[in-house]
């Protein structure tokens, strides 16, 4: 039986951190959204993107979650400055101060790292800033958001904005609980180099990440 640690109002709904075992989960709204058991594509979801981009990266991780993009992104070799958007507070302050923070060894903390809180979707229609590389985790998948206002990120509209957010020679990096056909054949549609990287997982269905480079 988990035990529940804390349970707040957010941007989806409820969200509830609780402890089941050795291991820490986030549930939004009642459906699972994230954990401590594993985290191999959150880290090759920079990592992968990372080895591809320029060096010095500027890195924009959009979807804090339990903090191991973050982590790996800090240890990988020739990043510089990364930027963090995040819309839900209680994941901001869970990582900063609370149970999560042991997970990437107080990752919010180290001076390259400045965290945002704000709606990534709204944040990237509103900003100049541009990036050597951007992360998106902020659903779980394509086809699979949180919430409504997420599925423009997968558009058409939605590409073409963050590949105007891109430096040159920069890398976007999206990843999924599960294949999208449909999403792969978007970004061929607008980015010259895509891959597909599946990655094996204990549940089940192989976790995805897709690298385009325009």
């Amino acid at each position: 039986m988990a035990e529940v640690l804390e349970r707040v109002d957010g941007w989806c709904g409820e969200l509830v951190l609780r402890r089941a075992g050795a291991d820490l989960e986030v549930i939004a709204n009642g459906m699972f959204l994230m954990d401590t058991r594993n985290g191999e594509s959150e880290r090759l979801l920079v990592a992968a993107a990372v080895e591809r981009a320029p060096r010095p990266a500027r890195i924009l991780i959009g979807g804090l979650g339990v903090g191991f993009s973050l982590r790996a992104a800090l240890e990988e070799a020739g990043v510089g400055e990364i930027v963090v958007v995040e819309r839900e507070p209680a994941v901001i302050e869970w990582n900063r101060s609370g149970p999560l923070r042991d997970v990437h060894g107080d990752a919010l903390n180290d001076r390259r790292v400045t965290v945002v809180e704000a709606d990534l979707v709204s944040w990237l229609r509103h900003t100049e800033q541009r990036f050597d590389v951007l992360c998106l985790d902020i659903d779980n998948g394509p086809q699979w958001t949180l919430t409504k206002g997420n599925a423009e990120l997968y558009s058409g509209l939605g590409l073409d904005m963050l590949a105007g957010r891109l430096r040159p020679g920069g890398v976007l990096a999206v990843w999924s609980a599960q294949a999208s056909a449909e999403f792969t054949e978007a970004l061929r549609a607008r980015f010259t180099d895509v891959r597909v990287l599946d990655v094996p997982v204990p549940r089940g269905e192989p976790d995805v990440v897709w690298l385009a480079s325009p």
